[in-house]
């Protein structure tokens, strides 16, 4: 195997050579998908630029390369005995740029979130848990995509959740309350599709996976920073450009520090400190944001969307209130306490 690098337009592309015929191709950390566009051309999507190569002078080593239309450039491919020398040092570097590897880093985050959450309870609930955290962060992501935002995908993060990370900013107030929900709202799919399989193979494991995902979305809807619920409740309160938005955030926050306390959830009081930050800091800056509000339409249509999708996992919780099974039956004398 022989890789040669190529500077191009800022980018270090690496591609990876065996014998006569190109196997990989690799932008900075990632591997890039390749289309065979004729026995000797190829062409590589980049993101929105294309590379072409040419193989057909491989056996002499030689490779053509074309970026974005330009004409052939010929670069010379190390023979395999010059390649040697530097194999041990090559492979360091490669299996280094692979550890670095986004992709790389969410699987090693998915096997360890999995690995935790069996080593607490059992494989069969971890499974259950990774599967709905995987469904909410996604749809959160699918809603940056909606709004033509970059993002790069999301992490899940051990004993914590997940996360959905965007590589732009959000423009609007809109958007901050769409992306928020859209997580929920996924999760309120996954819900449904569990009563769904639930009564038509009678396996209590998806009554389990309905339950399970309606209890962790509905918890994340409580209008506390950094949840959903609580980025919903800042983008209709700091819209309406008065103290009683910043007092209907400082009331979620108290709700907040009622619920951590209840539970004995330290952890969400740690993220409740972080958000009051968010929240002050905001409202400081609050004159010289570059989001642009929810006029009034916006605000009612944002809390009616709210409840709606709050509604809809009472409603699966309620569904299995009077269940005989004690875990499927559990989140809603949670609620009811």
């Amino acid at each position: 195997m022989i890789r040669i690098e190529l500077p191009i337009d800022g980018m270090t592309i690496s591609v990876m050579i065996n014998r006569c015929s190109v196997v990989q191709v690799y932008k900075e950390q990632q591997s890039m998908p390749i289309d065979e566009l004729s026995e000797h051309q190829l062409e590589v999507d980049l993101g929105q630029r294309k590379l072409h190569l040419n193989t057909e002078q491989l056996n002499e080593n030689l490779l053509a390369v074309s970026f974005e239309q330009s004409p052939w450039r010929w670069v010379e491919v190390p023979t395999a005995g010059q390649e040697r020398k530097g194999n041990w040092l090559g492979l360091a570097a490669l299996g280094f740029k692979l550890f670095k590897s986004a992709k790389v880093i969410k699987a090693a985050l998915i096997g360890a979130s999995v690995a935790g959450y069996a080593w607490l309870f059992s494989w069969q609930f971890a499974l259950m848990l990774v599967a709905c955290l995987v469904v909410h962060e996604y749809g959160h992501v699918r809603a940056m995509k909606y709004f033509g935002l970059k993002t790069k995908g999301f992490y899940l993060i051990p004993f914590v959740g997940g996360l959905a990370m965007s590589e732009e900013k959000m423009t609007t107030r809109w958007q901050d309350v769409i992306i928020s929900l859209m997580g929920p709202a996924f999760g309120l799919f996954t819900s449904v599709l569990g009563v769904v399989f639930y009564y038509a193979t009678g396996s209590e494991i998806f009554a389990g996976v309905a339950v399970l995902s309606a209890l962790l979305n509905l918890f994340n809807l409580l209008p506390i920073l950094p949840l959903d619920g609580g980025h919903v409740l800042k983008s209709i309160s700091f819209s309406m450009r008065s103290w009683v938005g910043l007092l209907a955030c400082m009331g979620g926050l108290a709700l907040g520090l009622w619920v951590s306390y209840e539970f004995g959830l330290m952890l969400l009081a740690f993220f409740i400190f972080i958000g009051s930050i968010e929240i002050l800091l905001e409202w400081r800056s609050r004159h010289q944001t570059h989001l642009i509000p929810l006029d009034r339409y916006g605000q009612v249509v944002s809390a009616a969307l709210y409840v709606l999708v709050a509604v809809g996992h009472i409603a699966v919780m309620w569904h299995f209130a009077d269940s005989d099974n004690v875990i499927l039956s559990l989140p809603v004398k949670v609620l009811s306490s």
